[in-house]
């Protein structure tokens, strides 16, 4: 059965100065003497998230709201286990599957067939399953004969609708969703939206 527990979760994220960072100002700097980009060398720390306890058990379907900068993404992404919280435990059982970032694992030089199988093997799957599954990745990205050309030449709606027919093949018991809703026109959309609702029944 799947669940998730946090308790007292925190993540800190350190932000270096960018001038710490630059060439070009460590030569200036060296050349004047030092008397030019003398600032704080050092990570401020961004507090992004402190002391969130969670659970979710099976069946549970949550959702997150709060203004710009308020840490859902973060959130999310702890969930996912793209960050390691700084403090606190996170606990989670079952077969977690993202739609964060639909685009990850996308070859703009690839062609759309090709990246079926380079973003389905990221998600985990096998050559076996990616074949079974094919047919059924193409038709559901309505790209036609554009499967077999260079994504680079896709519109960006095309692009989100390739990443995002071969991000729900997998049947997940825990399925965490960021801003999944812009994945091309009104009629992919509602097809999109009717396909999350089956997964998560």
């Amino acid at each position: 059965m799947a669940h998730i527990s946090l308790v007292n979760v925190g993540l800190d994220i350190p932000i270096f100065n960018p001038g710490a960072r630059s060439i070009k100002k460590k030569l200036i700097q060296g050349i004047t003497g030092g008397s030019l980009y003398q600032g704080y060398q050092g990570p401020v720390v961004v507090r992004a998230l402190q002391n969130i306890n969670l659970e979710f058990k099976h069946g549970d379907r949550v959702g997150l709201l709060g203004h710009n900068g308020a840490g859902k993404s973060t959130l999310l992404r702890v969930l996912s286990g793209v960050y390691k919280p700084t403090s606190g435990q996170v606990a989670i059982n079952g077969q977690v599957a993202s739609l964060i970032d639909v685009s990850l694992g996308i070859d703009s030089e690839a062609t759309g067939r090709e990246n079926i199988f380079i973003r389905a093997a990221l998600l985990g799957l096998s050559k076996k399953q990616i074949n079974e599954q094919l047919e059924e990745i193409i038709e559901f990205s309505e790209l036609g004969d554009f499967i077999d050309m260079p994504v680079r030449t896709y519109s960006s709606g095309m692009h989100l609708r390739l990443a995002f027919s071969v991000s729900t093949v997998i049947r997940p018991e825990i399925l965490i969703m960021d801003e999944w809703l812009s994945v091309g026109d009104e009629s992919f959309n509602y097809k999109a939206t009717y396909l999350i609702l089956i997964i998560i029944k």
